[in-house]
């Protein structure tokens, strides 16, 4: 999320991205992640949220969900988290936080049904340190205790780890395959080739090239590749170290394809040089002469006029 030169929260920006990302095909997802979210304050959180179910009028969409600094148990306020997401109709994602360290693996099963009860398809996060989480990634047995809990419908897994994540979809095949795990994986975006969903920041930032290159790719089309190779490219830019970079790296590429104006992001963010433009601009003009020989202009033409209407 970015600031409004008037240092309010781009609303207006971030709706339109949202409906690019619903007309390329894809769930987006918002109030994400570790060194992010955290930074915006309860009210603009809530009004992340209330923009997002504006946009979505029903489509499925995803929200992290931080629970409220009071006296009352965690689970309870997990679960009022929780069932904010699901009044504004989203998909809750219960986001780390430090007090969940200190958790063995009966104490987390315990918390996770509580705070989820009466809810289903809710999701969870595990990411690595590297992006700033307060919480480690969790054992292989609390996993697999994960999986037996009817509530839970999925885990954005973010190791960074292609054997973690394929130990984490091995698991998942053999106890409940209806269990989606959701790669967050940035520096291989090919995960999903091996089971994965994916809930990656880079797909916001170029949905059209994701939903043209997963579209490629069951069809069998080459190009379905190059446009892999591209945006890899883009996101191993952006998620270079250190990762906190990325938040500001992201907004530098919207800028740089003319979808942001003067905008800025939150405050504590790391910044990346004004020399990242250029590359940007290099990968820009990649990814539209392959999307050129794709439907995605189709798609990005009917985002443009869903947002005008």
């Amino acid at each position: 999320m970015w600031l409004e030169p008037s240092g309010r929260l781009d609303l207006p920006g971030l709706a339109a991205r949202l409906e690019a990302t619903f007309a390329a095909g894809l769930t987006p997802a918002v109030n994400l992640f570790a060194g992010s979210v955290d930074r915006l304050g309860r009210e603009q959180r809530i009004d992340v949220l209330a923009s997002a179910a504006g946009v979505a009028r029903g489509r499925r969409f995803i929200a992290g969900t931080l629970p409220s600094e009071d006296a009352a148990p965690l689970a309870a306020r997990y679960g009022r988290a929780v069932d904010a997401v699901v009044r504004q109709g989203g998909t809750p994602l219960l986001l780390p936080i430090r007090e969940l360290a200190a958790l063995d693996g009966d104490g987390l099963t315990h918390l996770w049904r509580q705070a989820t009860a009466g809810h289903r398809g809710v999701l969870l996060i595990e990411m690595a340190a590297d992006f700033g989480a307060p919480a480690p990634l969790y054992a292989s047995e609390v996993v697999t205790r994960m999986l037996d809990i009817a509530s839970l419908g999925g885990l954005v897994h973010a190791s960074l780890d292609r054997g973690a994540e394929w130990a984490r979809i091995e698991a998942r095949d053999i106890a409940r395959p209806d269990f989606r795990i959701y790669s967050g994986h940035e520096r291989a975006l090919d995960m999903v080739a091996y089971g994965s969903d994916y809930l990656l920041a880079t797909a916001g930032c170029a949905p059209e090239a994701f939903g043209a290159r997963d579209r490629a790719w069951r069809q069998g089309a080459p190009v379905g590749f190059e446009l892999n190779d591209a945006l890899q490219a883009l996101a191993t830019l952006l998620y270079r170290a250190p990762i906190d970079g990325a938040r500001h790296g992201a907004l530098q590429w919207l800028q740089a394809r003319g979808l942001v104006g003067p905008a800025s992001p939150a405050a504590g963010i790391e910044l990346r040089p004004e020399s990242d433009l250029a590359l940007y601009q290099e990968i820009h003009a990649r990814l539209d002469s392959l999307l050129a020989s794709t439907d995605a202009p189709d798609l990005a033409a009917r985002a443009s006029a869903a947002t005008a209407s």
